[in-house]
């Protein structure tokens, strides 16, 4: 706030006014130093208004300014962030269409597995006989067939019957082992083999070495080599060979035990049998 006050040393000369004029000389002079502070005054307030207005105008704008500079930024916040929405939704369609191709392949698949389990149901319905017919077939030729290697073999037939019952070992498991079984078997035949056996001969039990050449012939040497023999088919026993024979199977023990090197040796051969 500003004040201006005016100051005179003026004095008039007494001699020249009357006191009455004199007398209005300082009225008046008195009223302009008065009016001339309260007309200062006045200015200066107005001033300072406006200025106030002007002032907190600005603020105004500024704040007002600084709320859309506010808006302009959440907008292009949001104008991201819808841009964003969009490219995700881009993505999840296109996943979501290959899901579904997936889903229906998937469907198609499980369809077809369960069709093939009620396929694999079936047939175990029907290999588990079957399994079990092979067991009691390969039991009989066994039986049936010459006698060597039985302890082994027997062996080897039990633990395939006993699997049989067992649930902890699967069906291939099983099926497996049986054809294992026959496959040994069906080597047996296409062999040459040794080993050492007792057996019965009218009623004397002997310690011999047997040889087998296939399933062609099984003869046997007492371990002295003074007595050789062979396995009668038809009859089912054993029976003695010509001493001519002790030389040539003495060899073809050694050739099986592979102490020699192979060689021809003669060995006595039955007929086939007449097919009926």
């Amino acid at each position: 706030m500003r004040t201006f006050i005016i100051c005179s040393n003026y004095k008039a000369p007494q001699e020249n006014f009357p006191a009455t004029n004199m007398k209005i000389s300082r009225k008046i002079l008195g009223l302009l130093v008065l009016c001339i502070p309260a007309w200062g005054l006045a200015g200066t307030t107005a001033l300072d208004t406006a200025i106030e207005d002007t002032v907190k105008t600005n603020e105004e704008s500024r704040l007002s300014q600084k709320t859309i500079d506010h808006l302009a930024d959440d907008a292009n916040a949001m104008l991201q962030e819808y841009r964003i929405t969009l490219q995700q939704t881009d993505s999840l369609k296109s996943y979501n269409q290959q899901l579904e191709k997936l889903i229906s392949t998937q469907s198609e698949t499980l369809a077809s597995i369960v069709k093939q389990l009620d396929s694999v149901e079936e047939t175990q319905r029907n290999i588990v006989p079957l399994m079990l017919n092979m067991i009691d077939v390969l039991e009989k030729f066994i039986a049936l067939d010459m006698p060597f290697l039985m302890d082994e073999r027997q062996a080897r037939l039990q633990i395939v019957k006993e699997m049989m019952d067992r649930p902890d070992v699967s069906l291939p498991d099983k099926y497996r082992r049986i054809m294992e079984s026959y496959q040994i078997e069906m080597d047996y035949g296409r062999t040459i083999n040794t080993s050492s056996d007792a057996i019965v001969q009218d009623n004397k039990k002997y310690t011999v070495d047997t040889l087998r050449i296939g399933r062609v012939a099984l003869l046997y040497q007492t371990l002295d080599g003074r007595q050789s023999g062979y396995w009668d088919k038809q009859g089912k026993t054993w029976k003695t060979l010509p001493a001519e024979y002790n030389q040539s199977i003495a060899k073809g023990i050694l050739i099986a035990r592979k102490q020699s090197p192979p060689d021809l040796f003669m060995i006595p051969v039955q007929a086939p049998e007449r097919s009926q």
